[in-house]
This record gives structure tokens, C-alpha cells and sequence, in this order.
């Protein structure tokens, strides 16, 4: 018995070579995972989201290296957001 051999290709997205696209979407807190009260704000709504700076991006991304700041504390929607998943890729084609 043989077994075929499949060359699965490998991805060109990664989150190092992303510029954190998905730190521009609003990310509502529905779970309390520690980020620290000076990046939450609350929405129209009631809710508690990150706070975004005027630039539209999230207050906890380092604006020199597109890291998290917070990542240890990051809240569940971002520890959910998949690398190369269609969210993924839908939100770096609308950078």
C-alpha cells in the first residue's frame, strides 16, 4: 500500500507580516479577560468596546511595530479572529 504525498502549500498571511488590520474593527468586551481600564471605552449602546484612538485603530497597537500592547489581556474576540481566516483576508483586502 502506498501513501500519496500531498505538498500542502503555506500561507502568505501571517499576523507578522499583517499591520494588524483586524486592530481597526470595534471589539466589544463580552467576556473579562484584564485589559486595563484607559483602553475601554463604552459605546453608543452601553457597551464596553476598545477604545480607538482619533486614527481609528485600537489604543493597545504599538504604532511602531503593529503589535499588541496588551496581548496577555487581549479580549476573547481577539484571541478568536483567526489568522488567515475569510475575516482575516476580507479585512487586509480592505486595507
Amino acid at each position: 500500500m502506498t501513501i500519496e504525498v500531498k505538498n500542502v502549500p503555506t500561507s502568505d498571511i501571517t499576523c507578522a507580516t499583517c499591520k494588524a488590520c483586524c486592530c481597526r474593527l470595534e471589539v466589544m468586551l463580552i467576556t473579562d479577560t484584564g485589559v486595563p481600564r484607559e483602553h475601554i471605552e463604552i459605546d453608543a449602546w452601553g457597551g464596553e468596546v476598545m477604545k480607538r484612538l482619533d486614527d481609528g485603530w485600537c489604543s493597545a497597537v504599538d504604532r511602531d511595530t503593529f503589535m499588541c500592547t496588551i496581548y496577555e489581556n487581549r479580549p476573547w474576540i481577539c484571541r478568536e479572529f483567526e489568522m488567515g481566516s475569510d475575516e482575516c483576508i476580507d479585512e487586509r483586502k480592505n486595507m
